[in-house]
């Protein structure tokens, strides 16, 4: 097939372009410094405030006997009938419904939860998979001081490492999870007359349990 000469002359722009890039204005500003200062206070704190400014509801816990008794309380005070949780830790405990888009509630554990963002963050290799915290229309995270970063580019980084793998070909491969989902409060869209509505993408409330001992 022909190439017509305005087209050869574009192509030709094209890879002189190319050949040669143009430099970054400010290269040593590139990745080099954190956007964002730690906060003074401390992970939990910075976390459920902006948890719970993004309209999640935030429950601090001393211990996982504490977490239980207010977890239970909870469910009877809302009277959710169906829960929906498939982690071998609260499985025997709370689930007793098979059917997830027609439970109450769904209980689910995290991989972090990054604080300056009041972000859970969760992936495609736990055990709740990818669909328990989205069907549900509440979705109940539980999690540990442990799992608190600051900033999502630590989530990230412990990410890699705890999922990497060793590779006699390449060395230390990362086999990360196939999704990694960053969830910050409830479903939210504005799409129609740019009226805010929660609950249509995915759970219109989230409660987060965070449990002071360790993992």
């Amino acid at each position: 097939m022909s190439v017509t000469p305005a087209k050869e002359n574009i192509l030709k722009r094209i890879r002189q372009a190319l050949s040669n890039p143009v430099p970054l204005p400010f290269p040593q500003s590139e990745g080099n410094n954190a956007v964002f200062h730690h906060a003074s206070d401390s992970l939990d704190v910075v976390f459920a405030q902006e948890f719970t400014n993004m309209q999640g509801k935030f429950v601090f816990c001393i211990s996982e006997a504490e977490m239980l008794q207010q977890l239970e309380h909870l469910i009877a005070q809302k009277q959710w009938q169906k829960i929906y949780c498939n982690t071998d830790k609260w499985n025997a405990r709370f689930s007793n419904t098979i059917n997830l888009p027609g439970c109450d509630a769904s209980i689910t554990d995290c991989e972090f939860l990054v604080a300056r963002t009041g972000t859970i963050v969760m992936s495609a290799a736990q055990q709740s998979g990818r669909t328990v915290s989205v069907y549900a229309p509440i979705h109940i995270c539980i999690a540990y001081t442990s799992q608190l970063v600051y900033d999502v580019k630590d989530a990230l980084q412990l990410l890699k490492e705890k999922y990497a793998r060793p590779d006699d070909a390449v060395g230390q491969a990362v086999n990360i999870p196939s999704l990694i989902t960053f969830a910050t409060g409830p479903s939210r869209t504005a799409d129609i007359e740019k009226t805010l509505v929660t609950g249509v993408h995915g759970p219109k409330e989230v409660y987060c349990f965070l449990v002071e001992a360790q993992q």
